[in-house]
């Protein structure tokens, strides 16, 4: 995989993915930013939650569930210190669907965290702490 991040002036930089996709990454006005994007560890985080949808959706599928919406809310804590990295992560997933099984997405969401989520392996790797839970919004269709 390869990508490439081109400086734009003061703390304004311009990410391409290797398949081509662009994104503009910024930083707060105080660090000389102009908000024009999202800052870098907000982008981490993100592509946690990413990662960890991808599997939790791609389990539920192959279980035959009726998913029709999965959404998860990721917060997390940061060091006081320089550098400010993450410490803890928790994921709350939120799946709406029909007839949708407690037991089928429970075990979405375990086996994404200890099995299929590189990005989550990778960051625990450094030592964040990464919690998981779920909620279950039931759909009449």
């Amino acid at each position: 995989m390869k990508a490439m991040v081109h400086w734009q002036g003061n703390v304004c930089f311009l990410a391409t993915s290797e398949t081509g996709h662009q994104l503009l990454l910024d930083g707060p006005e105080e660090a000389g930013g102009q908000n024009k994007g999202p800052r870098p560890m907000e982008l981490v985080l993100i592509g946690l939650g990413g990662c960890a949808s991808y599997d939790v959706v791609s389990i539920l599928k192959k279980a035959r569930q009726k998913v029709l919406d999965c959404k998860v809310e990721l917060s997390a804590d940061r060091a006081d210190a320089t550098p400010a990295v993450f410490t803890k992560i928790q994921l709350h997933f939120v799946i709406q669907g029909e007839n949708i099984s407690e037991q089928h997405v429970a075990r979405a969401v375990q086996l994404s965290a200890e099995k299929y989520c590189s990005a989550s392996k990778m960051l625990e790797a450094g030592g964040v702490e990464i919690t998981h839970s779920f909620e279950i919004q039931a759909v009449a269709v």
